[in-house]
């Protein structure tokens, strides 16, 4: 003991030297396979790969520097020739430990330990099918309004214009004038805006069938609600970017009742405004630059040009294509939405499962990489749905549960 403090004590007071004295007493490294010499002997300068005593030397200080860092000088003794039997043990134990974690690793994998999971549900074709019960019902009381008792859409009548005009609701009524007679109050010229003037009146009249208390929600999604909640799944409402305003869709909500409304999160415009993403994209604070501008001018062309090949495809098929890419912004607005339901579910995006019932949220879904399951309704019965990860019929039984989805992996 006498003789290592001295050691220690002889290498403080001379480790600023240019040559250190202590360069003599580090360990030479590990003898290695001649074949290995010539390769390694530029770089690290092994002694027994060299000839020279200089270049010994040299090499045993560019070792001990590496291995013997001033602020590890006091165990320096761990290193020495009498404690061979001690690094062995202690080299045997680090193998041990690092065996020990790659099968704690391994056990942990195999384990599949359960993710975390959130839901995220549409208000329209979700929450509830409107068209199924009130778009004929909308139509007809828009025709009285305007003073058209000759109109009137029975089911036979609007399931055939729905079926020639691939759910085109202007071609619906240009087809069915164009049978009957136009208005003659309605001069030739102007017979795209009294289109445009009775789907105005058709909205309002469906938002009003829709706020009554007659309209019913889609089977099975009190019970799904139900279901994630007792599993501990978050459940949020988007009502942002859907087309019927947020009025409408929060008279539908309410139709859950209080108790399942306290157990969820509504999403609307002043949350997507308020989340961190929101803040970035929206924020009166941030302004875009040229470039920005200049991309969101490409991808409105581009936007454009998908849309317009889309339909000749669709058209030389005779296949119906639901694109809803009416705007960059828009599909910007639903993307906003989606990263806000998932910050306020406090759930990796890679974790949350989008439930939506059409093509303009399955659309965003995929922009940013969100599982997604489309719910067919009425109005997306014979769409496809490409970029989904499944498509169902409806919730509960054999068709969506919260069961299902915890067993299957996501991510």
């Amino acid at each position: 003991m006498f003789v290592l403090w001295n050691i220690k004590k002889l290498l403080l007071s001379s480790f600023s030297q240019e040559n250190p004295p202590f360069a003599e007493f580090a360990p030479s490294p590990p003898p290695m396979e001649s074949s290995s010499c010539s390769i390694l002997q530029p770089i690290l300068g092994f002694s027994h790969c060299c000839n020279s005593r200089s270049t010994s030397t040299a090499s045993r200080r560019l070792y001990y520097n590496r291995r013997f860092p001033e602020t590890h000088l006091h165990n320096l003794h761990l290193f020495s020739h009498s404690s061979s039997n001690s690094s062995l043990f202690h080299a045997k134990r680090l193998q041990f430990m690092c065996n020990n974690a790659s099968s704690s690793s391994t056990s942990s994998v195999d384990q599949n330990p359960p993710q975390k999971l959130a839901v995220l549900l549409e208000v329209e074709g979700v929450l509830m099918d409107v068209y199924r019960f009130g778009n004929r019902k909308a139509f007809n009381l828009a025709f009285r309004k305007l003073g058209l008792d000759c109109a009137n859409w029975t089911e036979p009548i609007y399931s055939d214009l729905t079926r020639r005009s691939r759910g085109d609701e202007e071609k619906m009524l240009v087809i069915y004038f164009n049978r009957i007679g136009w208005p003659t109050s309605v001069p030739t010229n102007e017979n795209a805006a009294f289109v445009k003037s009775v789907l105005r009146e058709k909205k309002n009249a469906l938002d009003e069938l829709v706020m009554s208390k007659s309209f019913p929600l889609r089977p099975g999604v009190e019970d799904f609600i139900d279901d994630a909640c007792k599993e501990g799944v978050p459940v949020v409402i988007l009502t942002a970017y859907s087309k019927m305003g947020e009025k409408v869709t929060r008279s539908i909500i309410e139709k859950l009742g209080n108790d399942r409304m306290s157990m969820v999160k509504i999403i609307g415009n002043t949350d997507v405004e308020k989340s961190l993403y929101g803040q970035l994209v929206f924020g009166k604070g941030v302004s875009s630059s040229l470039d920005e501008q200049l991309a969101k001018e490409v991808a409105k062309a581009a936007s454009a040009e998908k849309q317009r090949i889309a339909k000749e495809v669709a058209s030389m098929l005779k296949l119906s294509v639901d694109i809803d890419t009416s705007s960059s912004e828009s599909l910007q607005h639903v993307v906003a939405t989606l990263r806000a339901g998932a910050e306020y579910a406090e759930v990796p995006l890679y974790n949350c499962v989008l439930i939506a019932g059409g093509q303009f949220g399955a659309a965003g879904a995929e922009r940013i990489s969100m599982p997604c399951i489309v719910l067919r309704s009425s109005f997306t019965a014979r769409a496809e749905f490409p970029s989904a990860n499944a498509v169902m019929d409806g919730f509960g039984g054999a068709d969506l549960t919260i069961s299902r989805m915890l067993k299957r992996r996501w991510s």
